[in-house]
């Protein structure tokens, strides 16, 4: 019986450091979470029912992203227990933070992997989830200075 993984980001450019790691995907019973939007919407097509979506949610228009956090944190809760995965990885972002912790609490194993985007400084999602993750994994040396307990992996791309 293969290990249930849940694979989580966000849109964009997390989604596209996340689907780096998809030769991994065949290895498990995996599961892929990402927001919803247009550009998302083909990988249906080819993930099926192991593709799911949560809200797609921008900070510029805070007061929808309220609502909209809500509800995606209200779906996490329905996810996770849907899924139930032994492991969660994540490339980040805020669609990831509610899913971490929710598995922690549930006995999932952490493995977060900080953006290749960022080299000199914490993202926000790095901050929350350093704490909790089992393993965490930075794609720059630099990054070793901030985050004592890494893993340097070197780049996924």
């Amino acid at each position: 019986m293969k290990k249930k993984v849940l694979f989580i980001a966000s849109t964009g450019g997390h989604l596209n450091e996340l689907m780096q790691l998809s030769l991994l995907f065949e290895k498990y019973d995996y599961h892929i979470i990402t927001e919803k939007d247009k550009v998302n919407e083909k990988l249906k097509e080819k993930y099926g029912e192991r593709l799911s979506f949560l809200p797609y949610g921008t900070r510029s228009k805070i007061i929808t992203y309220f609502f909209k956090y809500f509800y995606l944190c209200l779906k996490t809760i329905y996810l996770y227990f849907k899924i139930h995965p032994k492991v969660i990885v994540t490339t980040g972002t805020h669609t990831a933070g509610p899913m971490c912790y929710l598995g922690k609490i549930f006995g999932s194993k952490i493995i977060y992997i900080e953006t290749f985007a960022n080299h000199y400084k914490k993202t926000a999602t790095g901050r929350l989830i350093y704490p909790i993750a089992d393993l965490f994994i930075v794609q720059w040396e630099e990054m070793l200075k901030i985050y004592p307990k890494a893993v340097y992996g070197g780049s996924i791309y």
